[in-house]
């Protein structure tokens, strides 16, 4: 028969020394006070564990911070464990572990390595402004915040201000983010699934607003309104390079003289420039082989066509063209972007193949099984409709802006 201890006092407990050799003080129930020669004291909770049978102790802690009462509370808690066939050391183990994942999983560690993951697919000017949007409006709050601890409440409060001030677009992307960074903790096991999957559904759908842009019947006046404005010579053909060639602006801002290959009479764009990630091919007009002509005058010793006026090393701001057209009479009226609109209403109003126009655009065919079968870019087709669309622009400058063919315009005004 098991010899059963004698339960401690609080007295005997105070009064244990401290001896050459650690000894024990048994409580019962496993429970023993273990007193070591520097004359520390140390509750154990001695037991058998459930899967090997072998004995192990467990360290609850010291004395006189744990007291004998709460000792016993503790090897009880323990025991109940026993109960469950749990191991209490594995148990308290694994309790420490996903504490200290939960202080070392913040949503900031999540978002650094969404960032570092996005950079290998995405082009560096869309990751680096989806980042500048996290940081102004939500990794200042959520920055520290457990990953496992991020609600719903936590968004809806964030968004809040934004959703008042009506960039309802700005919501839905920062939303669609923040769902990437927690998709990518459960993917890593830091939490079982996402609980801001469905969020967006707090907040107001944004309206699809479409890039400002006028009528084709409209082209002379911004012809006209463009002539007299008062821009560089960079700037101007700039727009000039974008209206002829139906370019996104950046595609403009960042032309490199590598990529245009005059005698060709082509403008190849690589894949890593482009929306599509498709290399994209520009047969240039007569009209445009002369602006790019003139612009070698200009800047055939740097690496961009239009260089940056602040840099000459860098290229100019895909805002350049935007700003030119708000500050000279077309703010509201149309923006950079719109140009590539007026291009394609006014190439369909003429009947020009659908395919063949929306190749000019780099579009990529919607339907899925189709694009992989038809992968023709319509190259010496899209040469007839560009050479087209530059007669067509030439003809709606009524004279008084003939596009580079006598350079008188881009000369008489400064830069």
């Amino acid at each position: 028969m098991a010899k059963i201890a004698k339960p401690l006092t609080n007295t005997e407990v105070k009064a244990a020394k401290a001896k050459e050799k650690e000894y024990n003080l048994a409580d019962g129930l496993g429970l023993q006070l273990r007193v070591k020669p520097n004359g520390s004291k140390l509750w154990l909770f001695n037991y058998q564990r459930p899967i090997t049978k072998k004995r192990a102790n467990l360290s609850l802690g010291k004395y006189p911070a744990l007291t004998l009462a709460d000792a016993r509370k503790v090897s009880a808690s323990a025991r109940e464990l026993l109960g469950k066939n749990i191991d209490p050391k594995a148990h308290r183990d694994k309790q420490a572990q996903e504490e200290q994942n939960t202080i070392e999983n913040t949503f900031i560690k999540y978002t650094v390595a969404w960032k570092k993951l996005k950079e290998t697919t995405w082009k560096e000017p869309t990751i680096r402004r989806a980042y500048q949007s996290l940081n102004k409006h939500v990794i200042p709050t959520l920055k520290d915040y457990p990953i496992d601890q991020i609600k719903p409440k936590h968004l809806k409060e964030i968004m809040k201000p934004i959703v008042a001030e009506g960039k309802h677009e700005t919501v839905k992307r920062l939303c669609t983010f923040i769902n990437g960074i927690m998709k990518l903790a459960v993917a890593d096991g830091s939490i079982e699934f996402n609980p801001l999957k469905d969020v967006t559904t707090l907040f107001p759908v944004p309206v699809r607003k479409h890039f400002k842009t006028i009528a084709p019947s409209q082209l002379p006046e911004l012809m006209i309104g463009m002539a007299n404005a008062n821009i560089s010579r960079i700037t101007r053909c700039m727009f000039l390079l974008q209206l002829n060639c139906a370019t996104r602006p950046v595609e403009a801002a960042t032309a490199e003289w590598s990529e245009v290959n005059l005698e060709e009479r082509l403008w190849v764009i690589p894949a890593n420039k482009m929306k599509s990630n498709r290399e994209h091919r520009i047969p240039l007009s007569t009209q445009v082989i002369e602006l790019f002509g003139y612009m070698h005058t200009i800047s055939s010793h740097r690496k961009y066509v239009f260089p940056s006026a602040k840099n000459l090393q860098s290229h100019a701001n895909r805002e350049t063209v935007n700003n030119a057209l708000k500050s000279n009479g077309f703010e509201g009226i149309i923006v950079s972007h719109g140009l590539r609109s007026l291009f394609s209403t006014t190439c369909n109003e003429q009947n020009f193949d659908y395919d063949v126009v929306e190749a000019a655009l780099a579009h990529q065919d919607p339907n899925v099984t189709r694009r992989s079968y038809n992968r023709s870019d319509y190259l010496e087709r899209r040469r007839t409709l560009m050479q087209w669309w530059s007669d067509h622009i030439q003809k709606a400058s009524q004279g008084d802006m003939s596009m580079i063919s006598t350079y008188k315009h881009l000369q008489v005004i400064g830069e």
